[in-house]
């Protein structure tokens, strides 16, 4: 039976927003994180990581660096008596210093690559799934794949260039009012 997921952008919408943080001291979850995911595991929603780390292909950290990361936010969340389900990061950027990671990819959000991923590796029906995210490449990420979308209004969206797939089912101003909102879609079983 396939699974419905919230999958999270990471900075800014799952952890506080510092640029290029790999020091998992440094790691917090966002405000209301922890009752965010328990209302939305107990509707059995599953919850996926999926962010963006072009510091890799700027030569700012490893790519083994993630492993760190990954663990720190595992740790956060146990201690919320939660879980994650699964841990996708995208290493490139078009103008990366580190040739192996310069160049464009299926991963990189606003393409919704590390979404069909994990689809593909944990049965996930993208019908029943929610994109979080803080920037309007998170909602097209999330479109593209399927998915719904909730776009959390904290002030990290600069651009707002708006189209067809970048326009979000709902904005919230945290992601425990995306949770909430996510919750009035939601039927229980």
């Amino acid at each position: 039976m396939a699974i419905k997921a919230i999958f999270l952008d990471q900075d800014g919408t799952l952890v506080d927003n510092v640029p290029y943080n790999v020091e998992p001291h440094r790691i917090t979850l966002a405000s209301g994180a922890g009752p965010a995911l328990r209302l939305l595991s107990r509707l059995d929603y599953r919850f996926y990581v999926v962010s963006n780390q072009d510091g890799i292909a700027h030569g700012k950290f490893g790519a083994r660096t993630m492993e760190r990361v990954q663990d720190r936010l595992a740790d956060l969340l146990f201690r919320e008596n939660l879980s994650l389900d699964g841990f996708y990061f995208c290493p490139h950027h078009p103008d990366g210093a580190i040739a192996r990671y310069a160049k464009p990819c299926d991963c990189r959000k606003p393409r919704p690559g590390m979404l069909l991923q994990a689809a593909q590796d944990h049965d996930i029906d993208l019908a029943e799934s929610w994109m979080i995210g803080d920037i309007l490449h998170d909602v097209e990420a999330g479109n593209r794949a399927g998915c719904r979308s909730v776009l959390i209004d904290n002030g990290n969206e600069t651009e707002w260039r708006l189209g067809p797939k970048r326009i979000p089912t709902r904005i919230a101003p945290d992601l425990y009012s995306a949770a909430v909102l996510i919750a009035s879609h939601t039927r229980s079983p």
